[in-house]
């Protein structure tokens, strides 16, 4: 597998903390060619470290204004990708992560309001065969989202 350098890293940190800007910009600020930046760009698409594009859009906006965590224990693990399956036919539910401790699994949900987070919960996600408990715990507000920082030789330390 090839490797990510430091002209990748910068490319990434400009990109990744607006998707929209312009290659002659990053180009400028990279001081290589547009031509340079588009063919890193396709390297790392390629090489599966860029592994999306698009615009995040808010939920709250569009009436999904109860954001929640649920924690969800499972009957047994080997049941996840069973649960996973039925989790991805509810379009509320946009993560999903096989974890460590208490829970099995832990999820995030966006609801129009609490009575539509307990149909979701009582009468999709727990009838979901392997679920056995959930706990939910609503987000009051987003205090951070951002991608992660990569070092450069510039910014190492």
């Amino acid at each position: 597998m090839e490797k990510v350098d430091n002209l990748d890293r910068k490319i990434l940190n400009i990109i990744m903390n607006n998707a929209r800007t312009p290659s002659k910009d990053v180009a400028i600020v990279c001081g290589v060619s547009r031509a340079a930046i588009h063919q890193r760009i396709q390297r790392l698409i390629e090489m599966g470290v860029i592994t999306g594009s698009g615009y995040d859009v808010d939920p709250k906006k569009l009436g999904y204004n109860t954001c929640t965590y649920v924690g969800v224990k499972l009957e047994k693990g080997s049941m996840y990708r069973g649960v996973v399956a039925d989790l991805e036919s509810i379009p509320e539910v946009v993560e999903c992560h096989f974890t460590t401790g208490p829970y099995s699994m832990l999820m995030k949900v966006f609801a129009r309001d609490n009575q539509h987070l307990m149909e979701l919960l009582n009468d999709r996600i727990q009838h979901i065969k392997g679920v056995t408990e959930t706990e939910t715990l609503i987000s009051l507000e987003q205090s951070m989202k951002r991608q992660i920082k990569l070092e450069t030789d510039e910014n190492a330390k």
